[in-house]
């Protein structure tokens, strides 16, 4: 889902096509989301291994400050479609995670979270398979809402992408 809803992105600010970058474990392209310039990065890494793709990006592109490098991914413990931003703390058992904070030796970077449910079985086999199209349906709706999110994160910063997209609707 997150490599999904960053070629979204790509779709959406620049050519649409992420391409190898030498020296780079990943397919990249630089965009311009308002006046914030992005590097747009899906892995070419197993999930497992992000880390390995992560570190040379941001060497390439001189990110200093974790909390600017923004992972999009899946997660198990959100509801299926449900978007969260998150900055820093646990890692919920995601290696894909568990990877990236080994290799940048902290885990202060900024998060935004695709729920795609909590199986009954096996969390991999889960992940693995290929969605219903009920399932479908509601995760491409999760994956243009993720676009929107690092939009936000872009233009108007961490903290009010948290308060826009981790509000929790008012009880009736």
């Amino acid at each position: 889902m997150g490599a999904e809803a960053v070629e979204l992105l790509s779709r959406r600010h620049g050519s649409g096509r992420l391409r190898p970058m030498k020296g780079q474990r990943s397919s990249v392209e630089e965009v311009r989301i308002g006046d914030t310039r992005v590097a747009l990065a899906v892995p070419s890494t197993y999930m497992n291994e992000s880390g390995n793709a992560l570190v040379p990006l941001v060497r390439r592109f001189g990110v200093a400050d974790p909390e600017r490098i923004v992972i999009v991914h899946d997660e198990l413990d959100l509801a299926p479609g449900a978007i969260q931003v998150k900055l820093g703390g646990g890692l919920a058992g995601h290696n894909g995670l568990r990877s990236i904070e080994a290799h940048l030796h902290t885990n202060g970077f900024s998060r935004v979270r695709i729920g795609i449910g909590k199986p009954g079985g096996e969390g991999a086999d889960h992940v693995l398979a290929r969605p219903s199209r009920r399932e479908r349906e509601v995760l491409e709706g999760a994956r243009e809402l993720a676009a929107d999110t690092v939009e936000a994160i872009a233009t108007l910063g961490i903290a009010a992408a948290m308060n826009r997209f981790n509000a929790k609707p008012a009880p009736a």
